[in-house]
């Protein structure tokens, strides 16, 4: 090799050495609880010890991750659907759509023939769920002569969303203030 390409490869051998290592961390196979990029200092005989069950040994191991989908709440206490929409307050809402919600509260019935028809989420607005899952309802327009822009939909455990825009936007209802 000539002296010119030298550095050449040595350059490229550092960057496939740096991108084979990001790989190999990124896939979790380097990464584990601890390392210590995760802050932890345990070595690996603390670990076997931790995993043999020790006295006054605490366990390093990771929480577990909630399972998906809405987690159970202590009684009387509101867990949003989608943490990733912006939450209205019930009493915020205009007072159209607080009827509208008192009507399904009750169970109807409704002003509109296609009031709790399937809503299809087509643009993946909410939560992803089965087909079927959702409903939508209309909330009145003052001064619209037809059904106007404004619905309430309802999912299958209970969620309410207030769209003041046809769909193109959501807020999921809180239903404690």
């Amino acid at each position: 090799m000539t002296r010119r390409k030298s550095p050449l490869v040595v350059v490229a051998v550092l960057i496939l050495a740096v991108l084979g290592a990001a790989g190999y961390l990124l896939a979790g196979k380097g990464g584990g609880s601890h390392s210590k990029a995760s802050g932890s200092s345990t070595t690996a005989a603390q670990s076997a010890a931790n995993s043999a069950g020790s006295p006054g040994a605490r366990s390093q191991a990771p929480k577990p991750s909630p399972p998906a989908g809405r987690t159970p709440a202590p009684s009387g206490t509101w867990v949003p659907a989608d943490p990733a929409l912006a939450d209205v307050c019930r009493t915020k809402l205009p007072s159209q759509a607080q009827d509208t919600l008192g009507l399904i509260d009750k169970g109807g019935p409704y002003p509109y023939n296609r009031d709790g028809i399937v809503f299809e989420n087509r643009e993946s607005r909410l939560p992803k769920k089965s087909d079927g899952y959702y409903h939508e309802f209309t909330v009145v327009t003052p001064g619209s002569n037809d059904r106007g822009t404004r619905r309430v939909v309802t999912g299958g455990a209970g969620e309410q969303y207030w769209s003041p825009d046809h769909y193109a936007t959501f807020q999921e209802i809180d239903p404690r203030c």
